[in-house]
C-alpha cells in the first residue's frame, strides 16, 4: 500500500504534530489541582477555545467522509442535520444558564439536582454503554481507515496508532488538553477543507457550472426537501426528526455540553456556544459542497476523477487536487478530525464514571485520587476501544453500521423530553423523570430487536402485513418523532397523577423557580452584541433552508 503523501508532505504533517506534542505538553506542565481543573478545565476557559472545541468534538472523520459521501451520492438533504446551529444557540440561551446555575459537572450529575438519583443512574450507565459501542467504535473503525489511507499502512496501524497517541494526552492532560488542542485542531481541518473546496470550484467551472453539470444527470441533488414519502430523506423527518435528535445531541450529551461548563460564568460559556453555531455552518461549505463537487468532477472527467465508492469522494480530491504540502495540511487536518472526537469522547467517558459511579459509590475520595481514577478510567476506555477494533472491522460498513447511526434516532427522544420538560415545566418530577426515561429504553430494544429480526426481508424488499414488520420499517427520523411524542405525553401524564415536586429543592433549575435574583442575573448576562449575532445566524439558516429547494 503506497501514502499519497510525498517528501514536503511529511514535513508539514510532522510540523502538525510537534506543534499538537507542544500544545499537549504545555498543559501537562500546569497540572491539574483537583477534578475542576482536570475535569472542566478549571472553569476559567474563554469562549473562542469553547466554540472551536464544540465544533471539533462534532467533527469527527467518519464525518468528514461521511458527510462528501453523502454529498456525492444524495446531494443536499443531510445539510439538514448541519443546519442544527441554530440549536446550538438554543443551547446557550435556553439550557446552558439552568446548568451552570446548578454547578453541575455532568449531565446525569444535573437530572439529580433536578430530579432524583434514579435518573442519574440511569443517565450515566446509559450514556457509558452508548459512548463505547457508537462514538467510540465508529471513529476508531472511521480513523483506521482515513489513516491507512494516508500514510499507506496496515488499517490495524492506522487505529492503534491514533487511538495510543490520543489516549495518552488526554489521560495525562485532561479536560485542558483536549480543549486546547482541539482549537489548534479546528483552525487546521477548516483551513485544508477550505482550500480543498475552493481548488474543487475552479476545476469545476465555478458554482454556475456545478449545478447545471450536476442537476443534468441528478436533477434532485440540490434539493434538500425530498416528500414526506422518501424512503431515505422525507423532509419532515429531517427537519422535525432531526431537530428533536439535535437538541438531545448539542443541548443534553455530556460529550458536547461539557465544553460550555468549562466556561467560569454564562455569558463566556453562551458567547462559546454563538461562536460554535457559526462554525457548525461550515461543514455545509467544507465537507458535503466537496462531495458534490466530486460528483461533478466524476461526470466531467471520468477517467482523472472516478470513485469507487462514495465515502472514497473527499480522498480522491485530496489525491487529485491538492499540490505537495497542502496533501500533509489536509491529512494532519482529517487525523485532527479523528484526534479531537476520540479526545472527547475519551474525556467524557472517564467524567461520567469518576463522577456519575465513582463518587456516588465513594463519596469520601480525596480530589486527588479521583482525578487518578479519571486517568485510569479513560486508559481503561482507550482498551475498550482496541479491542472493539476487530469487531467493527468485522461489521463495519455493513447492516449493523447503519444501525449504529439509526441508534441516536432512538436515543434521543425521551432524553429530549425530560430534559426540555425539567427546564420548561417545574411540576414535571422525579417519577415522570424515570418512568419516561425507561419506557423510552423499552422502545429503543423493541425497535432495534425487530429490525435486526426483520433485516432479510426488509433487504429483499419483501412486504409482511402484520404489525411487528410495520414498526421496523417506519423511517428512523419518523420514529424519532412518534417516540418523542409518546414521552411527552407520557412525562406530562404521570407528572400530573402524581405528587408535585419539592419546588424549594429546586431553585433556579426550572423557569417557574427561578428567584427575582437570577432573573436579574439572567438579563445581566448577554449584550446586544450577543443577540444581533443570534438573529443573524438564525437569518442564514433559513437562507440556506430556502436557497437549497431544487
Amino acid at each position: 500500500m503506497s501514502s499519497v503523501l510525498e517528501g514536503l508532505d511529511w514535513v508539514v504533517l510532522g510540523i502538525y504534530f510537534l506543534a499538537l506534542v507542544a500544545v499537549a505538553v504545555w498543559v501537562v506542565l500546569q497540572k491539574n489541582k483537583n477534578t475542576e481543573d482536570y475535569f472542566l478545565a478549571g472553569r476559567n476557559v474563554g469562549w473562542f477555545v469553547i466554540g472551536a472545541s464544540i465544533f471539533a468534538s462534532n467533527i469527527g472523520s467518519e464525518h468528514v467522509v461521511g458527510l462528501a459521501g453523502t454529498g456525492f451520492e444524495s446531494g443536499t438533504p443531510m445539510a439538514h442535520y448541519e443546519l442544527h446551529a441554530w440549536i446550538v444557540l438554543l443551547l446557550g440561551w435556553l439550557f446552558l444558564p439552568f446548568y451552570i446555575r446548578s454547578g453541575a459537572f455532568t449531565m446525569p450529575e444535573f437530572l439529580e439536582k433536578r430530579f432524583d438519583a434514579r435518573s442519574r443512574w440511569f443517565l450515566s450507565v446509559f450514556s457509558l454503554v452508548a459512548y463505547v459501542l457508537t462514538k467510540v467504535s465508529v471513529t476508531i473503525y472511521a480513523g483506521g481507515i482515513v489513516v491507512s489511507e494516508l500514510l499507506g499502512i496496515p488499517f490495524w496501524y492506522g487505529a492503534i496508532g491514533i487511538v495510543v497517541f490520543t489516549g495518552i494526552y488526554t489521560v495525562v492532560g485532561g479536560m485542558k488538553a483536549v480543549i486546547y488542542t482541539e482549537t489548534l485542531q479546528t483552525v487546521i481541518l477548516i483551513l485544508g477543507s477550505i482550500i480543498i473546496t475552493f481548488l474543487g470550484l475552479q476545476e469545476v467551472g465555478g458554482w454556475g457550472q456545478l449545478r447545471e453539470t450536476v442537476t443534468s444527470v441528478s436533477p434532485d441533488h440540490f434539493n434538500m426537501w425530498r416528500p414526506m414519502s422518501d424512503p431515505q430523506f422525507p423532509w419532515t423527518g429531517l427537519l422535525i426528526g432531526g431537530t428533536i435528535v439535535g437538541i438531545w445531541y448539542w443541548c443534553t450529551d455530556q460529550y458536547i455540553v461539557q465544553r460550555t461548563l468549562a466556561a467560569n460564568n454564562i455569558k463566556i460559556g453562551r458567547r462559546g456556544a454563538i461562536f460554535g453555531a457559526y462554525l457548525k455552518l461550515l461543514p455545509i461549505l467544507i465537507f458535503l459542497i466537496p462531495g458534490i463537487i466530486a460528483f461533478a468532477l466524476s461526470i466531467q472527467n471520468p477517467e482523472m476523477f472516478s470513485v469507487e465508492k462514495a465515502d472514497r469522494a473527499f480522498p480522491m480530491l485530496v489525491k487529485t487536487l491538492l499540490p505537495v504540502g497542502l496533501k500533509g495540511l489536509v491529512a494532519g487536518g482529517l487525523m485532527a478530525a479523528l484526534m479531537s472526537s476520540l479526545a472527547s469522547v475519551f474525556n467524557s467517558c472517564s467524567t461520567i464514571f469518576t463522577i456519575d459511579i465513582y463518587k456516588k459509590l465513594k463519596p469520601n475520595m480525596t480530589e486527588a485520587k479521583l482525578v487518578k481514577i479519571g486517568q485510569i478510567a479513560t486508559g481503561f476506555i482507550v482498551i475498550l476501544g482496541i479491542i472493539w477494533i476487530p469487531i467493527m472491522e468485522k461489521i463495519g460498513g455493513g447492516v449493523m453500521y447503519q444501525y449504529l447511526q439509526n441508534v441516536q434516532s432512538y436515543i434521543a427522544p425521551p432524553v429530549t423530553a425530560v430534559f426540555l420538560l425539567g427546564i420548561i415545566w417545574k411540576r414535571v418530577n422525579a417519577k415522570a423523570a424515570i418512568t419516561t426515561l425507561l419506557a423510552g429504553l423499552f422502545l429503543l430494544i423493541l425497535r432495534l430487536g425487530s429490525e435486526i429480526y426483520f433485516q432479510p426481508q426488509i433487504a429483499a424488499g419483501e412486504e409482511l402485513n402484520n404489525l411487528m414488520y410495520g414498526f421496523a420499517t417506519i423511517n428512523f427520523a419518523h420514529m424519532a418523532i412518534f417516540m418523542f411524542i409518546f414521552s411527552v405525553i407520557l412525562c406530562i401524564s404521570v407528572s400530573l397523577a402524581t405528587n408535585a415536586p419539592d419546588y424549594k429543592a429546586i431553585v433556579g433549575l426550572s423557569f417557574g423557580t427561578l428567584t427575582e435574583e437570577q432573573k436579574q442575573e439572567n438579563k445581566g448576562s448577554y449584550d446586544t452584541i450577543d443577540i444581533v449575532l443570534s438573529i443573524i445566524l438564525v437569518i442564514l439558516v433559513i437562507g440556506v433552508l430556502s436557497y437549497f429547494t431544487g
